[in-house]
């Protein structure tokens, strides 16, 4: 039979849903169930091809720089020219290497969603209750789910009793849903479907039966699994800006030495002559060792990474963040601990405020700013015995912590009595229970008959409402009172004071009773003692708002995006600093009503997101990138993986983040702290700068290195420098000091400046300005030094050229990382590795220098002490002027 996959089973009747899915209450047949796992497949997910290892490494070939490396080693290898070839080479082969090292780790993002498919499930079959591999599992059959199961497919209810889902990991609501069997309306959002159960999620209170309407890639979970598979790669700002360098470069050494080679043969010089100087001039322009250096940068960052805690799953992935300008962050798990507790207790006497975090059973009761003294008889003492003896949730101790079991209400409860030193296990054995009334959707409340050494005694909890219209006292720590008009309206308004804070709130009551007989457990619903109200909220986590504002001080718009009620994340939102005064906040369904022009227009303004759908909180990143924003997702949840992977960078949780979620992102907090958010842009930041550093450093001395050739061949000149010269200059002792400082320390203020545009390159105006002015510098002093020892013999003035322009970029690279502030301040020394560079290469350059056979490979002849002296010399006195120079262009600032 054919089963439609479309229909909206939430807005139909149990009994219609049965009979359109082509099933009974005793479930299908064997042979019905075997015809249909042929027509629909096993209810598994299924999986796109994986890129392969060869591809992977074939994808850092794709760039610009690359290409014109890879040309210029086929030439370099055409001219015999066998060992800058295979420089060139080694060099090429060194960045496909590291690049493919850092993307080995292929996106495993559906095969982490499998996990949430169960692997057996308990079926009626012919009648029979029967356990079958989940797999197995097809629309129509009649499936049960107790508490502790986890959902093997999406399945419409169909009886039940009091059941509860934990739905976090697919919708971000941090509380279990109350299901019920009843229809809802059509157009009712996932997470409020409240007749429905969907594969991956774990009942946590009370069973049902249900039936299966969509399996495998059909299921919420098949539908999220497909929009992670067709998330798209974005360019990072940095690749943006490297590319169009490398074009830039590229293109203009192309053009120069096109010109140089026709010049030359139209003024009478041999063809091959000319074509050996163009390639001489094209190795001196292209920055060999860009791609492979701004590669270990990365790599250095993502070490650095690693140790404050956030785990970087691709290179660029530090530099995207550092660039973020709008973090579109999850609720639940990320901004709070997710851990419901009880904030606030109200009985006759006051409120009370509860301190404490998480489940470590340590916390304080204060009431006008001093702890209380929780006398045993009183109203506290009362109020969090009821929450612990009507309740169902158990907890082991494990040291300071708790590991819980059951509804988090409850639990949550069992956390207040243990912060006052109330153990339910020690209440249970003098206070043990004898009877129960289940939670039910219909009477919203608890109850249980407890026989004690006082008598029977009735405890109720529920929604406030329902428990104060069963009471008609009050007990205070006076003695019980009735229940006036204005104590219930003090009640009724504390409730909804608390709810507008999003808070959760439970009434509790007591009775005495006689005996358990049955009439009189009903009786004992009516004229109960109102003890007071619990509110509990799942709380933001402590250093979360000193790490906003430090997001907002640093010109970064920070918006939540949840599964979670909207009254909830307002107030939360609100506390933590995200939402003012306005500010917008909308829900899933006032996202759906808005046209894409519409919500482009508003998303700016809007600073909460409720009750979302995935699509939707793919659609709000979409929106934003619209806006030229470079947009990081925060998520822990199965529901939070497809905007994960769309993000220009995603971060999700490492602790209690699914593992759907750590796959579809690029960083995992190992922490979950999303303090480690603001060290991963600062990170980021000071890794662009780093860059930005390292390419002005690289392209001001290739371009002293093209002037130096260029003017010398205009001159005509005998060329000052030889390839074999420039690639060791450009590949071994530019490389080093240029790896150094992607080691840079952040500058001072890197968190006050607003993130860059995306449009923004590397290289802004006044950076092209400084390059040039340093090119210049470089050209010229290399060049008349050669001149000048020209004289002497060629090779004598090569290598003083050669090693004047060494040493001279030895200064460049202190010019580069110090920037404005003075050369003999105490930031030029701040970063050993740097310095530890420097040295390596003059060292490097004397042996190239002074040992014979590599005199013979680089051409170079011995120089004197009185020669050294004069390259120092000539260094010194230009870092002298450029001194005097700054120090006049900040005096004027100032």
């Amino acid at each position: 039979m054919a089963v439609p996959s479309d229909q909206q089973w939430h807005a139909i009747e149990a009994d219609k849903v049965i009979e359109a899915m082509g099933s009974a209450q005793d479930g299908l047949s064997e042979k019905e169930a075997s015809d249909r796992l042929i027509q629909y497949g096993p209810n598994e997910l299924k999986q796109q091809q994986k890129t392969s290892l060869f591809i992977i490494f074939l994808k850092q070939f794709k760039n610009v720089l690359i290409y014109v490396l890879i040309v210029a080693m086929a030439i370099s290898f055409f001219l015999g020219e066998v060992l800058d070839a295979e420089i060139i080479g080694a060099i090429i082969l060194l960045n496909a290497l590291l690049g493919t090292y850092q993307e080995v780790q292929a996106e495993r993002s559906i095969d982490a969603l499998k996990k949430y498919l169960i692997h057996e499930a308990y079926v009626i079959r012919e009648g029979k209750k029967v356990k079958v591999p989940s797999a197995s599992l097809v629309p129509g059959d009649i499936i049960e789910v107790d508490a502790g199961d986890y959902t093997p497919a999406d399945a419409r209810i169909v009886t039940l009793s009091g059941l509860t889902v934990d739905e976090s990991a697919l919708t971000g609501e941090s509380e279990p849903a109350l299901k019920h069997v009843a229809p809802v309306p059509a157009d009712t959002p996932v997470g409020d479907r409240d007749c429905m159960i969907y594969a991956g999620t774990v009942a946590t209170a009370g069973r049902c039966r249900a039936v299966v309407v969509n399996t495998g890639m059909n299921t919420e979970i098949g539908r999220i699994a497909t929009l992670v598979e067709t998330g798209v790669d974005r360019a990072t700002p940095v690749q943006i800006s490297i590319d169009r360098l490398g074009k830039l470069f590229g293109i203009a050494a192309l053009i120069v030495c096109a010109i140089i080679f026709v010049a030359g043969t139209l003024e009478g010089q041999k063809m091959f002559d000319m074509f050996l100087i163009a390639v001489s001039l094209a190795v001196a322009a292209i920055p060999e060792g860009l791609p492979a250096t701004v590669t270990i940068i990365f790599a250095l960052g993502v070490r650095r990474m690693a140790a404050r805690k956030a785990i970087v799953r691709t290179l660029a992935s530090v530099e995207t963040l550092g660039s973020t300008s709008v973090i579109c962050t999850d609720k639940t798990g990320t901004l709070t601990q997710n851990v419901i507790t009880v904030r606030r207790i109200v009985t006759a006497s006051g409120s009370v405020e509860v301190t404490g975090e998480g489940y470590s059973g340590k916390g304080q009761f204060m009431a006008a700013g001093a702890e209380l003294e929780l006398d045993k008889s009183g109203e506290l003492w009362t109020l969090l015995t009821i929450g612990l003896l009507c309740n169902n949730a158990t907890y082991e101790r494990t040291g300071q912590d708790y590991r819980m079991l059951g509804d988090s209400t409850e639990v949550a409860l069992l956390i207040a009595g243990a912060k006052a030193g109330l153990v339910k296990a020690a209440m249970e054995a003098d206070c043990p229970r004898e009877l129960e009334v289940p939670f039910s959707s219909d009477t919203m409340f608890m109850l249980t008959a407890n026989r004690c050494k006082s008598g029977y005694l009735a405890y109720i909890k529920g929604a406030p409402e329902r428990i104060l219209g069963r009471c008609t006292h009050l007990l205070t720590n006076e003695g019980v009172v009735l229940l006036t008009p204005e104590a219930r309206q003090r009640f009724t308004d504390e409730n909804q004071a608390m709810a507008s804070h999003g808070m959760r709130v439970l009434g509790l009551g007591y009775k005495p009773i006689d005996d358990l007989e049955s009439e009189t457990i009903a009786g004992a619903e009516t004229g109960m003692i109102f003890v007071g109200l619990t509110g509990m909220i799942d709380p933001p986590r402590p250093e979360v708002r000193r790490s906003i504002e430090l997001c907002q001080r640093s010109g970064i718009k920070v918006v939540m995006i949840t599964g979670d009620q909207l009254l909830t994340a307002v107030s939360i939102a609100r506390e933590l600093g995200i939402y003012s005064e306005g500010d917008e906040a909308i829900t899933g369904n006032d996202l759906a009503a808005m046209s894409d022009r519409e919500l482009s227009d508003r998303v700016l303004r809007i600073k909460v997101y409720a009750r979302t759908s995935p699509e939707q909180k793919q659609r709000i990143v979409k929106a934003l990138q619209r806006h030229d924003l470079v947009v990081s997702m925060t998520g822990d949840g199965v529901n939070d993986a497809p905007a994960l992977k769309n993000a220009d960078i995603g971060v999700s949780m490492g602790i209690t983040g699914t593992e759907v979620a750590r796959q579809a992102s690029d960083i995992v907090l190992a922490d979950d702290n999303f303090a480690t958010i603001v060290n991963a842009v600062e990170e980021g930041r000071t890794i662009f700068n780093n860059v930005r550093k390292t390419v002005i450093f690289l392209f001001s001395s290739n371009l002293g290195e093209v002037l130096t050739i260029l003017i010398g061949i205009l001159l005509a000149l005998p060329l000052p420098l030889l390839a074999i010269q420039i690639l060791w200059v450009n590949l071994i002792s530019d490389s080093l000091p240029a790896m150094a400082l992607g080691m840079d320390k952040p500058d001072r203020g890197v968190m006050d400046r607003p993130p860059r545009p995306r449009s923004e390159g590397i290289i802004t105006r006044g950076l092209a300005i400084d390059i040039a002015l340093i090119g210049v510098v470089i050209g010229i002093s290399t060049l008349g030094i050669f001149y000048f020892y020209l004289g002497s013999g060629v090779e004598y003035a090569r290598t003083m050229a050669f090693s004047l322009l060494i040493v001279l970029e030895m200064w460049v690279v202190l010019i580069c990382k110090i920037g404005r502030d003075p050369l003999l301040g105490r930031k030029t020394l701040d970063n050993p590795y740097l310095i530890g560079a420097i040295l390596v290469s003059i060292a490097l350059l004397m042996l190239v220098i002074y040992v014979p056979f590599l005199q013979i490979v680089f051409s170079t002849v011995t120089l004197s002490l009185t020669d050294v002296a004069v390259i120092f010399g000539v260094v010194l006195a230009i870092a002298v002027i450029v001194e005097i120079i700054k120090a006049l262009q900040n005096r004027i600032k100032v």
